[in-house]
């Protein structure tokens, strides 16, 4: 049932993932009080500006697209585990940490809860307008999602780097070996062979090395696997930093809270700390607030992503517009 992920034969560097990290908090965050109008127009022209963007992207965004884990869309598509479990069943994220009676138990959830939340949706319309955004300036993506929206919306695969696994991807619960094996086709079939919350017995995956249980390819604790892959992607990630540390780059920031800042929003400000050509783009429901020392080089918009992204590329286009009419004005007025 299990397959190995084709990985390749490039070599790769193993990558210390803790070189990305920076755990310094700013002390001095302020919500801007520039009208969101505004807000638009001067993050257009940072985009327009820039030689490259930096796109960092956490469940926010995947939420702002309609990957709802809570509420509504939890309640009707898990009806029947919040029945058997009770009011432990609060939402999908909590519900993955649910001591389960059995591995056939905690396989019914985890192959519904990978299908409705990565194997199922298509490239959702947020993520692909996010795409047409950026899709003409070099970029890359740094993203702890997990759900290959990215993917599925296209952006280049050899430009993501997912930190935090997939879930299409699966491993060994120990961690005994640096492999991760594809599982889509395994959810695909467990979905299908579900009942009553529970997969057959002979569907369970063991480890194919010592034999011991698998788990969701997702940093939930110390035995996620780094595999060939992923330091693949932190390499290309490094070697963008590295590539463009003297260009005008953009840091669009898209859905990061504080339940992971480490890897996007901290290191972000760090960059923008030690690169006075660096601009932060930052837009978050509620958590757009900005560190104050970044002044006119950062915008903080605090609004629905969705609407956020629709405006800014409007704002974009407007931007490429009176640039292109100036440029006919001055060839003109240059020929007379």
């Amino acid at each position: 049932m299990l397959s190995k992920k084709l990985s390749g034969n490039k070599s790769y560097e193993r990558v210390n993932f803790q070189q990305f990290l920076c755990g310094v908090m700013d002390r001095n965050y302020i919500y801007q009080k520039k009208p969101y109008e505004e807000q638009i127009v001067q993050a257009a022209k940072f985009l327009e500006e820039a030689d490259t963007v930096l796109l960092g992207a956490g469940a926010g965004l995947s939420a702002a697209a309609g990957l709802i884990y809570g509420g509504e869309r939890f309640q009707r598509l898990f009806s029947d585990f919040i029945e058997k479990y009770g009011r432990d069943m609060r939402d999908m994220y909590s519900a993955g940490f649910y001591p389960y009676p059995s591995e056939e138990a905690r396989w019914g959830y985890w192959c519904r809860h990978a299908y409705v939340n990565g194997i199922e949706p298509e490239g959702l319309p947020l993520y692909k307008a996010l795409y047409e955004l950026i899709k003409e300036k070099p970029y890359f993506v740094l993203t702890t999602n997990v759900d290959h929206q990215f993917q599925k919306s296209g952006f280049d695969e050899n430009r993501i780097f997912a930190t935090q696994g997939d879930y299409g991807e699966i491993q060994c619960a120990r961690g005994c070996h640096d492999r991760v094996y594809d599982a889509v086709g395994m959810f695909r079939q467990m979905k299908q062979a579900e009942k009553d919350c529970c997969v057959p017995g002979y569907m369970v995956p063991k480890c194919p090395v010592c034999g011991g249980k698998m788990t969701m390819h997702l940093r939930s604790d110390g035995h996620f696997v780094e595999d060939e892959a992923w330091n693949l992607a932190a390499g290309r990630y490094r070697d963008f930093l590295w590539e463009n540390r003297n260009k005008r780059i953009v840091l669009l920031e898209l859905g990061v809270g504080f339940n992971t800042p480490v890897i996007i929003r901290l290191p972000f400000e760090k960059m923008m700390r030690e690169k006075k050509t660096c601009r932060l783009i930052r837009l978050n429901l509620n958590e757009a607030f900005v560190p104050e020392s970044f002044e006119a080089r950062a915008v903080g918009i605090n609004a629905d992503i969705a609407k956020s992204i629709d405006d800014l590329k409007k704002a974009v286009e407007t931007e490429q517009r009176q640039a292109a009419g100036k440029e006919q004005k001055d060839g003109s007025e240059g020929k007379a």
